[in-house]
């Protein structure tokens, strides 16, 4: 039905369709895997009653920040992105949308976040440029170094401390453990989704985790995702969590351990499943930290 309602986006504007597609909304698994943290935070940071508002602000947010960033992205990889077989197809790479119009884009996005984000207060104001830098730092690192994962995850995390700031005017120590956890996690699974593009990013020199990690790529993949969970434990202590939250720990667990099973042959195609598939595993830590504060 969401998809349905986008492409009919195309009977008021023959090229809507094409800025859909720079926008990434018709494929919305990089927003899942960005909102579910931030909400972690949020709820968390609320005691499990956030203020409506700043749900709001925080959903449409993520919608608008995960769109300007895969149009940056886009933009960044243009070059590229036509000599790879799941990438070929995009609009900036077939020059079905200008670099013109994909930086107008880009900046209406990032100021109707910005409009957003002076709804809060200072502090999360001042949080937003930092985000806002790495965010547009990300698509560059797989030219320079093989850890642009890293960068994604701190990008990735960002809104966690922002919720934070915004819900209750300051940021406690252990929220790091949430930040830190996120970026952990955000590296394992998109090394997933760097091994499914591995041999055409070695064809044209793009950099990875995925390149780095070699044969070893599961085994790190699986130790990340176990300090992001024993991070996540560590929070939840800090927090005050309780069985909900740890049961909501075990399906991510069983989740991770899918994923590690399913990817032993390697195949470009079960790898991209993994990657889609860890937004399962986020929604379960978000369901047990919402039912922990419910059943309180």
């Amino acid at each position: 039905m969401y998809l349905r309602l986008l492409q009919s986006c195309n009977r008021l504007h023959p090229r809507a369709w094409d800025f859909i597609q720079l926008m990434r909304l018709d494929r919305p698994i990089g927003t899942y895997l960005l909102l579910w943290p931030t909400l972690w935070a949020l709820w968390i940071a609320g005691e499990g009653s956030p203020s409506v508002k700043n749900v709001v602000i925080f959903v449409l947010g993520v919608v608008l920040m995960r769109a300007a960033g895969c149009v940056i992205n886009d933009f960044a990889d243009r070059n590229f992105d036509g000599h790879v077989a799941r990438t070929k197809d995009r609009p900036l790479a077939t020059g079905r949308v200008t670099t013109r119009e994909a930086w107008i884009l880009f900046a209406v996005l990032v100021a109707l976040s910005f409009g957003l984000v002076l709804l809060t207060n200072a502090a999360t104001v001042w949080l937003s440029f930092g985000g806002l830098a790495v965010a547009a730092l990300y698509p560059f690192m797989k030219r320079y170094t093989y850890y642009p994962q890293v960068v994604l995850g701190a990008a990735f995390s960002w809104g966690m401390p922002m919720a934070f700031t915004a819900e209750t005017g300051s940021l406690p120590p252990e929220a790091w453990l949430l930040f830190i956890a996120n970026l952990i996690w955000t590296v394992a699974y998109d090394t997933y989704y760097a091994m499914a593009d591995r041999e055409d990013d070695l064809k044209i020199g793009i950099r990875s985790t995925a390149i780095l990690f070699g044969e070893a790529d599961r085994t790190i993949i699986a130790v990340l995702q176990g300090l992001a969970l024993v991070c996540l434990i560590l929070a939840g202590v800090r927090f005050e969590l309780g069985q909900w939250f740890h049961l909501g720990l075990t399906i991510a667990a069983a989740c991770f351990a899918w994923e590690w099973w399913i990817t032993r042959s390697r195949k470009p195609q079960l790898c991209f499943r993994a990657f889609l598939h860890n937004h399962w595993a986020g929604l379960a830590i978000l369901a047990g930290i919402v039912m922990d504060y419910a059943v309180r």
